[in-house]
């Protein structure tokens, strides 16, 4: 049974010529399954039931399968999908004023081990396909309606330049099938370089969000096995040399831990780190969970934090963690 959403463009159109059927099928088929959220073939009635009928002996369209829904308190909500090899992942749905961000998942699990991140207590399972990626969209899409979605980060489960080719595939249908602007999808790293100078071929014009916590080796190292690999220096170099569109910056999400990387020696050395890189940088005080090993800094000390960046010209905000109450937050999810 071939699944007609796990096809490209390309694919599909090889697929349906192999059908002797005409090339403006392709358009149709793409505009029911992206732009409707077709669940079924049969429920493509543009096609007529005797093609509908045809198809639907030899092709299908694959959907996610929800399990659970959570919705916090703040109005995030989590959304746990079931995948059709039995496996689970999770994509979290965050409202901030005009803006409806939806985070998605890249991998069932995270191979990274970063010792902060629920996700990475896992270990890795396997990477998700490029129609498992986009379809955590469409599926949040039709859950929500008549809302819609404006911003799309892969910060959910996983990390992304492990699996770039799927997640520069799913990049292009978000945005010309799910008409998505390049310019409100934002990719994360942990900091593997060679996936960052990949994805500025792959996916020009994405947003790119570094995930640094730490400003010295030793404390970076600690927290974030990658930084044994590609150690502080080296992934400001790589970021100094990543092409950016006139106007745009990277964004570096610092997460914030108490007593262990939010002193005043880590805000300068920080100020230092980032001086000559277009960016800005998202705080983000630890989100606890049941046996974590590290305790949130007070709110006086994050602000403070953030003043002594601002003193030294630096960009930062203080990002709100939404959906602590449903583990939705970030460095929280684990597909249970």
């Amino acid at each position: 049974m071939i699944n007609l959403k796990a096809l490209s463009e390309e694919e599909l159109t090889g697929f349906l010529l192999s059908l002797d059927l005409p090339a403006f099928r392709v358009k149709q088929l793409l505009y029911w399954i992206y732009e409707k959220r077709a669940l079924h073939i049969q429920d493509i009635t543009e096609l007529s039931k005797a093609l509908r009928e045809r198809l639907s002996k030899i092709a299908c369209i694959s959907n996610l399968k929800l399990l659970d829904r959570r919705v916090s308190i703040d109005g995030t909500e989590k959304f746990l999908f079931g995948l059709e090899d039995g496996e689970a992942i999770e994509a979290v749905l965050i409202p901030d004023d005009d803006r409806l961000t939806l985070c998605v998942s890249s991998q069932i699990g995270c191979a990274m081990g970063c010792r902060f991140c629920l996700t990475g207590k896992m270990g890795f399972i396997r990477n998700l396909q490029a129609h498992e990626i986009v379809d955590q969209v469409i599926a949040v899409q039709r859950l929500i309606e008549p809302r819609t979605t404006t911003n799309i980060v892969f910060m959910g489960m996983g990390e992304p330049m492990n699996n770039l080719d799927n997640v520069s595939h799913a990049f292009k249908r978000m945005n010309s099938l799910l008409k998505i602007s390049r310019r409100r999808i934002t990719v994360s790293t942990s900091g593997v370089i060679p996936g960052m100078k990949r994805l500025a071929g792959l996916t020009p014009a994405v947003n790119l969000a570094v995930s640094l916590n730490a400003t010295t080796d030793d404390v970076r190292g600690y927290i974030m096995p990658v930084n044994r690999r590609y150690p502080v220096r080296t992934l400001m170099r790589a970021c100094r040399e990543y092409p950016l569109e006139p106007r745009r910056r990277i964004t570096f999400e610092y997460i914030l831990f108490e007593g262990l990387n939010d002193s005043s020696g880590d805000a300068e050395r920080l100020v230092r780190l980032l001086r000559g890189i277009p960016s800005k940088i998202n705080l983000i005080p630890f989100n606890p969970y049941e046996g974590a090993e590290f305790r949130r800094p007070r709110e006086e000390r994050v602000q403070f934090f953030r003043s002594l960046l601002q003193s030294g010209g630096i960009t930062a905000m203080v990002r709100k963690s939404k959906g602590l109450d449903i583990l939705a937050a970030c460095g929280q999810l684990r597909g249970a």
